[in-house]
């Protein structure tokens, strides 16, 4: 078998298509219509206002943290399973992340550990959908409304997800996507903000454009950033708009035929298929070798990797990462489930271009080296 690599975008003729009139046109920075009609299609798809195209999922969510004014002496609470991008948006607003474990079962922070974190600096809660099941988010509105705090609802992951006939993305005061080559909606590289405030909205697109000022372009009452996403890049999220139906109808079958080739294995914990609001839509097919196992995530990716099959870590916690250790931050914090999902959790190839062929490839040799 070649090698299966994690993810292979799935790019067709129309893709090729809307690049070309692009180009022809004339129009390749941020200042072409592709760039308005991609946001405002966007924003259509997930119930929003407004829609703010940036140049990644990250930028997203520096601006998101900064156009909600939160900076020092302010606090966001957030579960420690997560990507980097997520804290250093807060830490680099001179804000505190302050964290709540995940469960082990859909991967998602603990709900019911958030109120216990709100404290007078609490300014946000930020809301991570992960892998492939959305945050049980009603009882965190309701936190919401009753300490009077924002809701940042990280949706990088969920493009094309539903929470109780909703879709994710529409539940934040402020909500990210990224639309990186993995996403069931890609531009290469890049990311929205979507939004239903118009003061928040401008304000954001302020900040992804250095703060230019209309009355005089190049005096600057802020600092901003650069964070524009091209024409060429929205004319590709067009396209990808158009397929997103089908991507995660794919996508579920993919992670349907890894659940029932893999769900018997004692030694794997899979992520639930789903749950009262929501079905899985496999972002990525994930799993977590049970503590009974003698050997960590590390040493099956190994193993794998000789079988020419990609594979990826989970996240790692910000509590243990050594960018934040090494400044003397949440010491003596444990959080068992995030730690446990971190050592002995990984993906396995799940891209849209993935045959069944490959899928069946991939169990086989995971029961063979699992058992």
């Amino acid at each position: 078998m070649d090698y299966i690599p994690v993810n292979t975008p799935l790019i067709g003729d129309l893709e090729k298509e809307k690049l070309i009139e692009c180009i022809e046109s004339g129009w390749i920075s941020s200042e072409g219509p592709q760039v308005s009609e991609f946001e405002n299609n966007f924003s259509k798809l997930v119930n929003r206002t407004y829609g703010i195209a940036v140049s990644s999922g990250t930028a997203a969510l520096d601006i998101a943290v900064a156009a909600l004014s939160i900076g020092a002496g302010d606090e966001v609470i957030l579960p420690t399973f997560s990507i980097i991008s997520c804290s250093a948006a807060i830490v680099r607003a001179g804000a505190k992340p302050v964290l709540v474990d995940s469960r082990l079962d859909d991967w998602n922070m603990d709900v019911e550990a958030i109120e216990s974190k709100i404290s007078k600096k609490t300014k946000a809660i930020m809301v991570v959908h992960t892998y492939g099941l959305p945050v049980n988010i009603n009882p965190i509105i309701e936190l919401s409304k009753k300490y009077g705090i924002f809701i940042i609802e990280d949706a990088a992951e969920m493009h094309g997800q539903f929470y109780f006939n909703e879709p994710c993305g529409s539940f934040g005061d402020i909500s990210t996507f990224s639309f990186y080559p993995n996403k069931h909606i890609t531009t290469g590289e890049g990311g929205m903000i979507v939004c239903n405030n118009k003061s928040i909205s401008d304000r954001c697109k302020s900040l992804r454009n250095l703060c230019f000022q209309k009355e005089q372009r190049f005096v600057h009452k802020e600092l901003g950033w650069n964070y524009r996403i091209t024409s060429l890049q929205a004319s590709l999220g067009l396209a990808q708009i158009t397929r997103l139906e089908s991507n995660v109808q794919r996508k579920r079958e993919i992670g349907m035929r890894y659940y029932q080739n893999l769900r018997k294995n004692k030694n794997l914990i899979l992520q639930m298929t789903e749950t009262k609001y929501s079905q899985n839509i496999y972002w990525v097919f994930g799993m977590i070798l049970n503590e009974n196992f003698d050997k960590d995530a590390k040493h099956v990716m190994v193993e794998l990797n000789k079988l020419n099959i990609g594979t990826r870590p989970f996240f790692w916690p910000i509590h243990l990462q050594p960018v934040f250790m090494n400044k003397g931050w949440f010491k003596g914090e444990r959080y068992s489930n995030s730690e446990i999902m971190a050592k002995r959790g990984f993906y396995v190839p799940s891209g849209l271009t993935l045959s069944n062929d490959q899928i069946d490839y991939v169990c086989e040799k995971i029961s063979t080296i699992l058992g």
